[in-house]
This record gives C-alpha cells, structure tokens and sequence, in this order.
C-alpha cells in the first residue's frame, strides 16, 4: 500500500525499498508482491543491529559471508529490478561482504548502516540506558559522530571496486553516515559513492535539510568549476596509501627542506635563524 501511495503521489521519482527477510521463500513472496506495485529497485538490510541478531537475522547475515552468499542468490533469483545489499560497519573488512554481495548478484552496495553500541548506564538504578522494564541490549548508533567511520567503509568498497573491475561491471556504491551538509555529501562524492543517503539529519532537521544540503553540494561544485558529479566522483581515492608510505613521504619532505636551507647536520643550526630554519621542516607548510 505505501509503495502505491508513493507511486501515485511522485510517479516521476524512483521507488526503492527497504527490508529484512531471513527464509527463501518469503524472500520469494516478498520480491513478487513490491514488484506487482512498480518498485524501481531493492536495497537488502544484511547490516541492521536491532534485525534481530541473535535469529541470524540483519546485522549477523552481513558478517556471515555464506549466509550472505545463499540470501543474495535467493534475492537476485526472484527479482527483476536492481538490487543493492546493505553493508554492517560491525566488522573487521567490510570489503568481504561487499564483495559476496556483488559476487552472488547484487547491483550495488550501500554503505554504511548503524554502528552497534550501549548509550550509557544509569548510575543510580545501575541499569544500561536506554531500557525496557529495566532491561537494554546493543543498538545502532548514527549521525554526525559515525561519518569518519562511513567514508572509511565508503573509501575501502570504493578502492576495492575499482581494482577488482566492479566499477566496469557497472555496480554502484551509495554512502550513508552521518550526512547532513551539502559538504558532507560531497566528501562521500569524492571518495567514489555515486548516490548519498540521509536519514538521522532529516529527523533532525524536517525535509527542508534536503533542500540546504542540494544548494551546499551546488556551492562546493560552483567553487570548484565543477559542472556534473562525475567530473569529481572518486578524486580523492588516489591520495590515500599506507602508513610506511605516509612516514618515507615525511622523511624525504623534511630532508628535502633542510637541503634548501643547507640544514645537513646538527651544527648548521644558528641562533638568529632558528625560527625560520625551524619552520622551513614543517613537511605540510603551504
């Protein structure tokens, strides 16, 4: 019903639906019956921290690569339209679910859900926070604190798409975490993900955040010369390396700047010039 409320009320915006289902069959029946009512596409919660874990359901699929593997068989077996699995944080690589996903099927990824967390414990009742009848267990935390965590997952899906030829293969990464400016979309952008989702900030803020977040991303473009998203997509990818790499970069920078002030020992340095000679080894000097 509310995917045909949705489809008569906006018929020229896509229609993407969101859902947990753990046995074959209501898999089956689930797909069939969204695509009698015209969805555009699927996104597959294998990453929900409150899917009932403990029944190997939601975020416990997304850790398990086989059950993953058997459930986006069963998906990609019955549905017509694309499908994107959605990726749990909850874990060591989340490029290894990413890619069974892919591997069996999916279309996309999306990245990332909920981080699973306890908010707190009351200190007088002695009870976890918050609770029922004075009970809690694990929940997804979001919003602004989780997005260094987002574009982490964003960037690693990214990189490994492209080295492994995903991206020619046309599958497509949507980064969540944490977005609620239009600058905060724009650092999903560049580090691969073609579409960005908002949640928690819409909560936050009422539907207007949508608008502000378009005329931010506008603004990060028009500063830029940039006239489309594909003219930046994934342009910050190639500066990321290793930590051994990042330490001989330092090394050399600093070498490099104690040459130009002919700084080649210990006893080049001088009283009056310390300041400058100081400040001419500060490897990220402009």
């Amino acid at each position: 019903m509310l995917c045909w409320q949705w489809r008569s009320c906006h018929p020229k915006l896509s229609r993407l639906i969101p859902f947990i289902v753990t046995v074959r069959n209501a898999w089956d029946e689930i797909i069939g019956r969204c695509e009698e009512v015209g969805v555009d596409a699927f996104e597959i919660n294998f990453s929900c921290p409150h899917g009932m874990p403990e029944r190997k359901m939601g975020m416990a699929m997304g850790q398990d690569c086989e059950i993953l593997a058997d459930a986006c068989d069963w998906i990609s077996a019955a549905a017509t339209k694309p499908v994107w699995g959605k990726m749990t944080p909850n874990i060591t690589d989340i490029t290894q679910p990413a890619r069974v996903a892919v591997q069996h099927g999916c279309e996309g990824i999306a990245a990332i859900n909920t981080l699973r967390s306890v908010m707190g414990v009351n200190l007088e009742t002695l009870r976890p926070e918050p609770c029922v009848e004075g009970y809690s267990t694990p929940g997804g935390f979001s919003y602004r604190a989780v997005k260094p965590i987002a574009l982490e997952k964003v960037m690693s899906i990214s990189r490994m798409f492209q080295e492994e030829g995903w991206r020619k293969k046309g599958v497509s990464l949507s980064g969540i975490g944490g977005v609620e400016t239009g600058a905060d979309a724009a650092e999903f952008l560049l580090l691969g993900a073609d579409t960005v989702q908002v949640c928690t900030g819409v909560m936050v803020h009422g539907y207007p955040l949508v608008k502000h977040l378009c005329g931010g991303l506008q603004a990060f473009m028009r500063r830029h010369g940039f006239n489309s998203i594909d003219e930046f997509r994934g342009a910050s990818l190639p500066y990321f390396t290793t930590h051994t790499d990042l330490v001989a970069r330092q090394r050399k920078a600093v070498a490099d700047r104690k040459a130009q002030v002919g700084l080649a020992n210990d006893q080049a340095w001088t009283g009056d010039g310390f300041v400058a000679e100081a400040e001419s080894m500060v490897s990220n000097k402009a």
